[in-house]
């Protein structure tokens, strides 16, 4: 009975290693990626003029509102698994929690890899700014050794994985404060603010280009409920939960409007549309010296890919719980239920998704 007893306490199990600062900077990681350097110029042609601010305010309204909810229903079930969790309960009553569970399954075997994969496409993309020559095979070749590399360095305990991300959080935060602080001294308001016309008249045109373009923003501003996969190594999950995603969602939005409006402050939004590595022009024109502007560009883009990386390691970590939970309930694979026996982490479903990508 000791022997039985003690084989249970000593079993892998997932710890709760994660506090507040952890989880939001495990959230903001996924948050901030490559998304903002490839799509502002996109959405600068989309609106037609420099009044993306529309977009990225409709866009954080949307992104609070479901935020909240994530951030109850986090608080209410501080499990492993998110969304897989929340249906297979709402639906438990009505008979069809495995239904539901299933489903997110389903839906996450087949996005899971598309969202890995993008961003380390993405990261193959901004390194061409480097590599301007490089070919497919080589690009694909990087694209994923970078997903493999992300997911070799999960290969430890969450408190070790939550000290990683903060120290990746403080990178991200000095790229993006560089940016900001780069272009306040090159500022210039009215070129920032030089809306068209178009921008003042409530029609159904201006309605149509802001909801397309808050797309965008809401692609930009997706990851803030990568928390609630890890609910379940997070302490005091049902205080933390809640304010992680809060807080993530309020930092990201005052990040990313500030720093679109100084791009289009130093670059005139006709200019800024066209690029396709926005971040590194904007530094490199912020420089009175071509050489230096050239040297900070390139020190940008180590910055950005480094970003970009950092995204997706937070992207693998989250996504690798919601197969574990399933697993854990039988309803999938057993094997990918699997915890590392020292580390306490699930190192099968881990590994799978950076495979599959």
């Amino acid at each position: 009975m000791v022997t039985a007893n003690r084989t249970l306490t000593e079993s892998p199990h997932l710890d709760r290693g994660l506090g507040l600062l952890q989880a939001t900077s495990a959230n903001i990681l996924v948050m901030i990626g490559i998304g903002p350097f490839l799509t502002i110029p996109f959405m600068l042609q989309s609106m037609g003029g420099p009044h993306i601010l529309y977009a990225w305010l409709a866009g954080a309204v949307l992104a609070l509102c479901d935020g909240l909810v994530y951030a109850q229903l986090g608080a209410a079930l501080p499990g492993s698994g998110g969304p897989y969790m929340y249906l297979r309960e709402a639906y438990r009553p009505f008979g069809l929690g495995p239904l539901m569970g299933f489903l997110v399954i389903f839906q996450v075997m087949l996005v899971a890899p598309l969202s890995i994969a993008s961003g380390a496409v993405g990261f193959a993309d901004y390194l061409r700014f480097y590599w301007t020559t490089m070919g497919a095979a080589t690009h694909n070749a990087v694209a994923a050794a970078v997903s493999i590399g992300m997911t070799a360095l999960l290969y430890r305990n969450i408190r070790d994985v939550g000290r990683l991300s903060v120290i990746m959080l403080a990178v991200v935060a000095a790229t993006v404060g560089w940016v900001i602080a780069a272009g306040l001294f090159h500022f210039s308001a009215a070129q920032a603010f030089r809306f068209p016309p178009s921008a003042f008249v409530l029609d159904r045109a201006l309605a149509a280009r802001v909801g397309a373009v808050a797309l965008l923003a809401m692609y930009n501003y997706g990851g803030y409920n990568n928390v609630c996969y890890l609910a379940e190594e997070i302490r005091d999950p049902r205080r933390n939960v809640p304010r992680a995603i809060v807080l993530s969602i309020l930092i990201v939005v005052a990040l990313y409007v500030v720093m679109s409006t100084v791009i289009v402050g130093v670059i005139p939004w006709t200019e800024a549309q066209q690029s396709r590595a926005i971040a590194s022009v904007f530094i490199e024109r912020t420089f009175a010296n071509p050489a230096a502007g050239r040297a900070a560009a390139m020190a940008m883009t180590a910055l950005i890919l480094f970003v970009t990386a950092s995204s997706l390691y937070a992207v693998i970590l989250g996504y690798s719980r919601i197969p574990f939970a399933a697993a854990r309930e039988g309803q999938f694979f057993r094997v990918f239920a699997r915890l590392h026996p020292t580390k306490h982490f699930p190192h099968v479903s881990a590994s799978s998704r950076s495979v599959r990508s």
